[in-house]
């Protein structure tokens, strides 16, 4: 019970959980200090999979709060095609991303009746979002305002609901800033929480070659007409735009030859006969000359030792057999179609 004499315990907040060290502190740190915790992990283009999700509800059931997941990959998609602050040094729109994460959890958080919504973010921790510019802009184009509670950092930052209304002291929330994780894992040590993630290397979209595709898909298709099942294959094989309207997608592994003939959809897709090799999905409307050469940067990297391979290609029922003689390892053309 806070010093005006209100239950704490009947106040509840809804944690954004990423699953690592920050947003564990920060959910804790709110519990701790009496509130009614409810953790929001917020599915998107980019988060956790069904392995990720489940060790999201492994990390929620150590620190023995409940756990909320809302999958809005959909709506997450128009951020990214069209960001109001625009893109990093890669694809990433990290302050419209940021935004949009915490207009997912203010729309939870009017739903189950909650005061407040509480974020692990760091000032300083990220160049480009957790700046003290940033993370006030967040706050106000979300529509949380003073409904945004980063308790790590509150003290370096204006006064929220909780200090507002009297039902906690400023001096009760932290002061941590910058890049070091010395003062998280003090913490963590304090709190008992022994078992949590290192840090990540960060958001695909910031990967050259992630990036790359993204842009390319985005000059030759339009921003619009990239769906969720091209950022999906964006993370698969070796991409090759071999016109302006064709692009060809080769598998580097058996997993990736697995996951490429599961999303192949409405694309042609191309397999080796009798030769161990990659599958191919080729995208657009291919010309038979845009098909032979494909096959023969297939076939490039086939186990073929230099011989003609037998390509089989299928679309809608609709299936075909070409030949063709593996493209020479030192074709110039192979680094002019790569993409990233």
């Amino acid at each position: 019970m806070s010093g005006n004499g209100v239950n704490r315990d009947r106040i509840k907040a809804i944690a954004a959980f990423s699953g690592g060290l920050d947003s564990i502190l920060a959910a804790v740190f709110m519990r701790e200090l009496g509130f009614d915790v409810t953790l929001l992990h917020v599915q998107h283009l980019f988060s956790a999979n069904a392995e990720g999700q489940e060790k999201l509800k492994q990390a929620a059931a150590r620190i023995g709060l409940p756990l909320r997941i809302v999958d809005v990959s959909g709506e997450h998609l128009e951020t990214i095609r069209h960001p109001k602050h625009g893109y990093g040094r890669g694809m990433n729109p990290c302050v419209d991303c940021r935004i949009f994460m915490l207009k997912i959890a203010k729309r939870v958080m009017e739903k189950q009746g909650a005061e407040f919504v509480v974020s692990g973010e760091v000032l300083g921790q990220r160049p480009k979002s957790q700046h003290q510019k940033a993370m006030l802009q967040a706050a106000e184009e979300s529509g949380l305002g003073d409904r945004l509670v980063r308790p790590l950092c509150a003290q370096l930052l204006p006064d929220t609901l909780p200090v507002l209304k009297g039902w906690v002291k400023r001096d009760a929330f932290l002061s941590i800033h910058g890049r070091s994780r010395h003062e998280q894992m003090k913490l963590a040590e304090t709190f008992g929480v022994v078992d949590y993630p290192q840090p990540a290397g960060g958001c695909v979209l910031i990967e050259r070659t992630y990036a790359d595709r993204v842009r390319d898909a985005f000059d030759h298709l339009g921003a619009e007409a990239v769906d969720v099942n091209q950022f999906q294959l964006f993370r698969l094989g070796r991409h090759f735009r071999v016109s302006e309207s064709v692009k060809a997608i080769v598998g580097r592994n058996h997993a990736d030859n697995l996951e490429l003939a599961a999303q192949a959809r409405d694309r042609w897709r191309m397999d080796p006969i009798e030769v161990m090799g990659p599958t191919t999905l080729i995208e657009g409307d291919p010309t038979d000359d845009d098909m032979d050469l494909i096959a023969g940067l297939a076939a490039r990297y086939c186990d073929h030792a230099g011989r003609e391979v037998q390509m089989k290609l299928v679309r809608h029922g609709d299936e075909r057999t070409i030949s063709a003689m593996p493209l020479d390892r030192d074709d110039p053309r192979i680094d002019e179609w790569r993409i990233g």
